[in-house]
């Protein structure tokens, strides 16, 4: 009688513990004396969104490279790498191959005569055509340059270029979100949207590309052209979904899938269910389940994740999707 009551007690406790929606063990001896464990947790919502990731780098939008008129030599430089500059404004000052060969001849003849040169026949400015930042340097005061040399480059505004594979280049849209991360800068996230898709692709070992360009909402004194950046592009609004740990769920007597709702005198009661997105730790039930309905699965109990640990548990770690491009999902 005492054992018939304490058997009705073990299953008492279970009931209450599944729908406290919290974590209890179950122990039961196998065959071979082996301990069987159980915890259990409640299913719950969280939001999900769809997410394209895929690499890229830095770039200018638009990138102009400046060159000299005529050949000649670089008298002075007003501007160094890094300098922002307004439309107009003198970046450097030329002389003339003529004005080259007055000055060095008037040298010879003393400093009345070379000073008197230098002001009437004055240099060449170089001056830059548009509002920007100077990202190349390329000569230095006294260097005798042709009318190809080029002298400076200048970017208007920082963006991000990346290449989506075909099979996903269908999803991705204009105006859509997206997350910049910069392998330099790894702890900063940037955000963005994407602005322009190319219409021609390329052939990078037999996939077709297509580049793809994210203009950032604010550009960070940080970013630099040609760094590398990942990038993960929503593409689609984010949405309530029914989750359970990925250990929660297993394969019934039958082999469908399914999750374990209930343990009668220590076997698993089965329940088939109907997943969809799993990251590895916890996967998506699109149907069979309710929000806050118990289930059961082997091993220590899950523990939810929390927003000051600095990861989301709803995306994958590098490396673990396969293809070019991963679909991402994402908790909000």
């Amino acid at each position: 009688m005492l054992k018939k009551n304490l058997k009705k007690l073990v299953v008492l406790i279970v009931a209450a513990a599944a729908a406290a929606g919290g974590w209890w063990y179950f122990s039961k001896k196998k065959a071979g004396g082996e301990e069987v464990r159980y915890a259990s947790t409640a299913a719950f919502v969280k939001e999900l969104a769809e997410y394209v990731e895929t690499t890229g780098g830095v770039e200018p939008l638009n990138r102009i490279e400046i060159q000299p008129s005529s050949s000649g030599r670089i008298e002075k430089i007003l501007v160094e790498e890094g300098r922002r500059v307004a439309l107009g404004e003198t970046l450097a000052l030329m002389s003339s191959a003529d004005r080259v060969a007055i000055l060095d001849s008037a040298r010879a003849m003393g400093d009345e005569q070379f000073n008197y040169w230098q002001e009437a026949y004055k240099p060449i400015k170089i001056i830059s055509p548009i509002e920007g930042t100077v990202i190349l340097k390329n000569v230095v005061e006294g260097q005798t340059v042709g009318a190809n040399t080029v002298l400076f480059a200048i970017s208007d505004r920082l963006i991000v270029a990346v290449g989506v594979d075909e099979s996903d280049i269908g999803r991705v849209r204009t105006g859509q979100l997206a997350e910049i991360i910069l392998d330099a800068y790894p702890d900063s996230r940037v955000k963005g949207s994407v602005f322009q898709i190319l219409d021609e692709g390329k052939n990078q070992s037999n996939v077709i590309t297509y580049t793809v360009k994210i203009r950032p909402a604010r550009v960070p004194d940080f970013f630099k052209s040609q760094m590398t950046a990942n990038i993960k592009i929503r593409v689609t609004e984010p949405k309530p979904a029914l989750f359970v740990p990925s250990r929660a769920v297993t394969l019934d007597a039958s082999g469908a899938t399914s999750v374990i709702t209930a343990l009668e005198k220590g076997k698993p009661v089965h329940k088939k269910v109907v997943t969809g997105l799993d990251d590895g730790e916890l996967v998506q039930i699109k149907r069979g389940l309710e929000e806050g309905e118990a289930v059961f699965y082997r091993g220590r109990p899950y523990r939810p994740q929390t927003a000051s640990g600095g990861t989301n548990p709803l995306m994958p770690q590098r490396g673990k999707m396969s293809g070019q491009q991963r679909r991402a999902m994402q908790g909000h």
